[in-house]
């Protein structure tokens, strides 16, 4: 078999997965439409390409989605993108807590979390978890296979059969398309 053929097949294996956790991803379309509906704002964060990832979805949310479709900007802030405050708090305080001190500042209980992590286990995924739950934020949490810290600490664990970090990141993004379009259709059906 090619490395070529594998790598399709495997990504196909990964966001096949997906469909083991249709009900899981319609609660989130749900909680997310309902935050959003009440005035509230999702706030979203992951390191590396799970930052970007939490970045790009923010922007689809912020500005829009489909070109074929103009609406109202929705509240969304990627919590990775500041590096001032980023670096300031990793400087001062310690890597650990770049999302959480700023989530602690921004965010309440009317608001939604979602981090995207490939492993579940960073310790600033772990230590913004653990904020929400403190400040009764609903979170909602991309991860791949592993991860059992913080699937224990999300309100809503979407989970990757993979352990290829690229698989995974890639059914991510599908998951984030796939969630916030729905929430969108959502929006605007309800909208008019």
């Amino acid at each position: 078999m090619s490395f070529l053929i594998k790598t399709i097949e495997d990504s196909i294996f990964a966001k096949r997965s997906l469909l083991l956790i249709e009900s899981k991803i319609n609660l989130a379309i749900i909680n997310i439409y309902k935050k959003l509906k009440k005035g509230g704002k999702i706030f979203l964060c992951g390191n590396g390409g799970s930052a970007a990832d939490a970045q790009h979805l923010a922007a689809e949310f912020l500005v829009r989605l489909r070109p074929s479709i103009n609406r109202q900007p929705i509240a969304a802030i990627s919590l990775a993108t500041d590096v001032s405050t980023l670096t300031a708090c990793g400087n001062d305080f310690s890597f650990e807590k770049i999302f959480s001190r700023n989530l602690d500042a921004l965010a309440s209980s009317r608001d939604i979390l979602l981090v995207i992590s490939t492993s579940g286990n960073s310790k600033n995924i772990i230590d913004v978890l653990k904020m929400a739950k403190k400040k009764k934020i609903f979170s909602i949490g991309f991860f791949g296979n592993s991860g059992v810290k913080a699937k224990k600490l999300c309100n809503l664990p979407l989970c990757i059969k993979s352990n290829i970090t690229a698989r995974i990141q890639e059914s991510h993004i599908l998951l984030g398309h796939y969630i916030f379009e729905c929430v969108e259709n959502k929006i605007l059906k309800f909208s008019k």
